[in-house]
C-alpha cells in the first residue's frame, strides 16, 4: 500500500480532499462527478484558477510540485470556490509533510480558511438583503 499525505480544504460551499504521494513526477488527477481529469481539463484552461491552485508550491519553490503526485476529490460549489478549496488542501498537506513549510506559507495567507459564505435569505425579502420596492402611495 502506498503511503500518502491527506488534507481537506474548504471554500464557499466547495470541499476538496487531496492525497499527496511522495516520489512522484508532478501528476495531478481530479476526481469529480464520476470522472478522472487532469487539472488543466478540470478547470477548462482557466489559467488564473490553475495559478491559484499551484500557489502553495510556487511559494515553497517550483521544484516542490514535481516531487509529488496528487489525487484530488472535489465536490460542491463553482470553479472559483473549488480552486480555493484545492489551494488550501495543498497547503495543509505540504505542512503535514514538512512542518517548517508552515513558516513559509503562513505569511502568504495560504493556511487561512476563507470563511465567507453566501448569506441566507430572510423572510419577506427577495434575497438576503434586497427588499421589495417601497411605495409611499
Amino acid at each position: 500500500m502506498t503511503r500518502y499525505h491527506y488534507a481537506v480544504g474548504r471554500r464557499k460551499s466547495s470541499t476538496a480532499t487531496v492525497k499527496l504521494f511522495p516520489g512522484g513526477k508532478g501528476k495531478i488527477t481530479v476526481k469529480a462527478n464520476g470522472k478522472e481529469l487532469s487539472l488543466l481539463d478540470f478547470f477548462g484552461g482557466r489559467k488564473y484558477l490553475i495559478d491559484d491552485v499551484y500557489s502553495p508550491f510556487n511559494v515553497l519553490g517550483k521544484d516542490v510540485a514535481k516531487k509529488y503526485d496528487a489525487e484530488l476529490t472535489v465536490s460542491g460549489g463553482g470553479v472559483a470556490g473549488q480552486a480555493g478549496a484545492i489551494r488550501l488542501a495543498f497547503a495543509r498537506a505540504l505542512t503535514e509533510i514538512s512542518p517548517e513549510a508552515r513558516l513559509t506559507l503562513k505569511p502568504h495567507g495560504l493556511l487561512k480558511r476563507d470563511q465567507r459564505i453566501k448569506e441566507r435569505k430572510k423572510p419577506w425579502l427577495r434575497k438576503a438583503r434586497k427588499r421589495p420596492t417601497w411605495s409611499k402611495r
